[in-house]
């Protein structure tokens, strides 16, 4: 049905929102999504298949949060609003705290983690990666939300959105990466001309 909602907004062919005379539901979506997950699966184990799934859930939610930071004054006095709460000072202290209390409860096992690359085990630093990659991220937007002042609760889900994300591992992240590019490839290809939206910001530019 996800599909079936995009291409009614003209992202994916008007195929994928055929509905079948009979039993009312979108059958070429149907089929076509149960051939994508049934057939990795016979390759993949289970836990494979679910992380792929929950990371790409995760990377949903994660841009739901970062829409509501874009779009936060646009919808200002409305039922659904997003409370707005500060986080200027609020995101840098919850930032030091986290990091205060890590090394302070468990300083040792995070020095090692980020200093010792010597461990015999393959690619030990390249399954570090998203965790270097996940500070970095969480510090700039500890900065951006003092000198944007963004608001706190959006923040905190792509902040603890992404981490569970981290804890996946390069494994999935390295899958998740073909994935968006799939992804992007149609959005460019494709739905950036056919959509809804592109049409009508034509229609309103002539």
């Amino acid at each position: 049905r996800l599909w079936m909602a995009m291409s009614r907004d003209g992202l994916l062919p008007k195929i994928f929102s055929s509905i079948h005379p009979r039993f009312r539901t979108p059958w070429f979506s149907t089929i076509l999504t149960g051939f994508m997950v049934a057939i990795p699966a016979l390759f993949m184990n289970l836990s494979e298949v679910t992380d792929l799934s929950v990371i790409g859930t995760l990377f949903a939610f994660t841009i739901v949060c970062a829409g509501v930071l874009v779009k936060d004054k646009e919808f200002a006095g409305e039922k659904r609003f997003v409370p707005y709460i500060n986080s200027q000072f609020i995101a840098p202290v919850l930032f030091l705290l986290v990091w205060g209390a890590l090394l302070y409860f468990n300083g040792e096992a995070v020095r090692n983690f980020f200093t010792d690359f010597t461990s015999t085990e393959e690619s030990a630093f390249y399954h570090k990666i998203p965790y270097f990659v996940f500070v970095l991220f969480s510090l700039a937007m500890t900065v951006l939300c003092f000198v944007k002042r963004l608001s706190l609760i959006p923040v905190l889900g792509i902040i603890f959105c992404t981490y569970l994300m981290t804890e996946l591992g390069i494994t999935n992240w390295t899958r998740f990466a073909i994935w968006l590019l799939i992804g992007l490839a149609v959005y460019f290809l494709y739905s950036y001309k056919h959509s809804k939206l592109h049409q009508r910001e034509e229609v309103a530019s002539q």
